[in-house]
């Protein structure tokens, strides 16, 4: 099932996203149904249909969580010791982005061009958690899991290497892309993983691939933290993160979840 929050005007609602045709992506024959109440609502009964069900082009999708937080993962890929996904560690290494880094699908990634001088783009696998929880043991951690999407997890590679830390790096505004939903029946064990940048592939990979699956990711960082209903967990970016310039266009597409798609524009 793919949960959409979405805006028509000046209203802003969850719905299922059904597909009337091709619409794996959002596109032609997709249709939004709208939904009362909130998938992370207390009470699951309340949930129910509207009635109401709009063409996917004619809403503009949002990221589809407001999330607490942003925990990520370094290094959670094989790779060249140079890049990104090339850093093996004996457990996983994790870092904050913060809330207001998050955005959704088609809204622009704003590059600071008088902060940094490199941006680069890193296509993963976001794991959208479903209740409150601490201290998850690992064949406990699906019953915690709400869902999938897609996420770019945007970095100023410069700071990065410059900074002690990677707050600054990895927590400008618009640097957490999401989406374009919430799939919430894929299997996270085997999927594809495919950045383009402009349409030419940069990054391909499945999530067999991963150091730490979603389960040891899930109950690793529960036990340093609370997580909370709508927290996102990114699991790492492949090999072959690279820089982004100004009106480039990055898609992250994720085998059975869909496609986010985001340009980037010069933020003065």
């Amino acid at each position: 099932m793919r949960i959409a929050r979405f805006a028509s005007g000046s209203e802003v609602a969850y719905g299922i996203v059904e597909d009337q045709g091709n619409g794996a992506s959002g596109g032609q024959g997709a249709v939004v149904a709208e939904l009362h109440g909130h998938p992370f609502g207390t009470d699951p009964g309340s949930l129910r249909f509207t009635g109401a069900r709009y063409p996917v082009a004619e809403v503009r999708l949002l990221a589809p969580v407001l999330p607490s937080k942003v925990i990520a993962v370094d290094g959670n890929y094989p790779g060249p010791p140079d890049d990104e996904a090339g850093r093996e560690t004996a457990e996983p290494v994790l870092f904050l982005k913060p809330s207001t880094s998050v955005v959704g699908p088609q809204d622009p990634i704003a590059y600071p061009v008088k902060i940094t001088e490199r941006v680069e783009y890193e296509g993963e696998l976001a794991v959208i958690i479903g209740r409150l929880c601490r201290e998850v043991p690992v064949h406990r951690a699906a019953e915690v899991i709400f869902g999938y999407a897609c996420a770019n997890d945007v970095t100023a590679r410069d700071l990065q290497e410059h900074d002690e830390q990677w707050t600054r790096a990895k927590g400008f505004d618009t640097f957490c892309p999401l989406g374009p939903w919430i799939e919430t029946e894929a299997d996270p064990g085997d999927l594809e993983l495919v950045t383009k940048v402009n349409g030419e592939v940069r990054q391909q990979a499945r999530t067999s691939q991963l150091r730490y699956g979603v389960a040891a990711l899930v109950a690793s960082v529960s036990q340093v933290m609370t997580l909370l209903p709508g927290d996102v967990l990114l699991t790492g970016t492949p090999a072959g993160t690279g820089p982004l310039t100004d009106g480039d266009e990055v898609s992250v597409t994720i085998e059975s979840i869909g496609t986010l798609t985001n340009r980037v524009v010069t933020r003065d």
